[in-house]
């Protein structure tokens, strides 16, 4: 055989050229905009100030920014803590194959559906005490429910609302998860009589683990940019309830027009979801080496 090596085909990188042309167009230009923004005080269209990192010192001494930010982040604990768990049941309870499992496929995929702005809507009516469900019922139960005085109920509300629109996107990949995984495996645990924890516990959540690490980043990140259901639902309230980080950043940036305020918080607020999609992940890959270790070791 002789020394030399096979030339490497570089026309692959044309097949791409669009898609990083669209990224560059929609994604990059906009960024460096808002950093251009985020260090300048603009006064007018035609007159502007270079401030530096004014606007990045000012923004992290803004005290309603913290509150904001601990609320975003223990409504995504919150929704990752109910969603995940109530996802992975709902898609262990489907059928696996037939015309049942087509029909529960579609039934549940429904809520995926609806867009946002109609979600709040929805759930806006079905909250009222005088024409709505679910307020007429806690009221008929005696309990004093009011999502639009009430801080706790206000938050639950928008917590039960995200769950009821998103858990069945956390069931299907689950779903899709389970039937990827050859029957083989549950031969196996018949002849060896592996209850139905054990097959859970070893068998199919190990296989899941591709599936739930997308359902779990992409629910963090859906949950922390959340706008459109709350702001129609509750408008942030009561008093700041449920203003979570996007709202807050609309508010700065639309109702006080302080756009270089707004620009350098932009920026901090994808820097906290970068950051915090990064060591969930990390994390979540540190727990599946630590679990196939632990499997191989059985």
């Amino acid at each position: 055989m002789s020394g030399t090596t096979k030339p490497v085909n570089q026309k692959a990188w044309f097949l791409i050229l669009p898609v990083l042309l669209c990224v560059a167009f929609s994604a990059i230009v906009p960024l460096m905009t808002v950093v251009n923004y985020s260090v300048q005080d603009i006064i007018s269209p035609e007159r502007r100030v270079f401030v530096g990192t004014e606007w990045f010192a000012a923004v992290m001494r803004d005290e309603d920014l913290h509150s904001a930010l601990w609320r975003q982040l223990t409504f995504s604990l919150a929704v990752l803590l109910v969603e995940i768990p109530l996802g992975i049941l709902l898609a262990l309870s489907m059928p696996a194959q037939g015309w049942k499992a087509s029909a529960v496929l579609v039934t549940v995929a429904l809520s995926l559906l609806i867009p946002w702005n109609v979600v709040g809507t929805i759930w806006q009516i079905y909250g009222r005490t005088d024409i709505g469900l679910l307020g007429a019922a806690l009221q008929w139960m005696g309990v004093d429910y009011n999502y639009t005085g009430n801080a706790t109920d206000a938050w639950v509300t928008v917590l039960v609302m995200d769950v009821w629109h998103w858990t069945p996107l956390v069931a299907l990949l689950c779903y899709a998860g389970l039937r990827s995984i050859p029957d083989a495996y549950y031969q196996a645990a018949r002849i060896d009589g592996a209850s139905k924890l054990a097959v859970f516990r070893y068998i199919q959540l190990p296989k899941m683990r591709g599936v739930l690490m997308i359902a779990v980043l992409l629910r963090f990140m859906d949950s922390f940019m959340i706008y459109t259901e709350p702001f129609v639902l509750t408008g942030g309230g009561p008093g700041n309830a449920t203003t979570f980080l996007s709202q807050y950043l609309t508010q700065k940036a639309v109702g006080q027009f302080d756009l270089g305020p707004a620009a350098a918080f932009s920026l901090i607020y994808f820097l906290i979801i970068l950051l915090l999609c990064f060591i969930l992940y990390n994390w979540m890959q540190r727990m599946g080496t630590a679990d196939a270790k632990e499997g191989g070791h059985d």
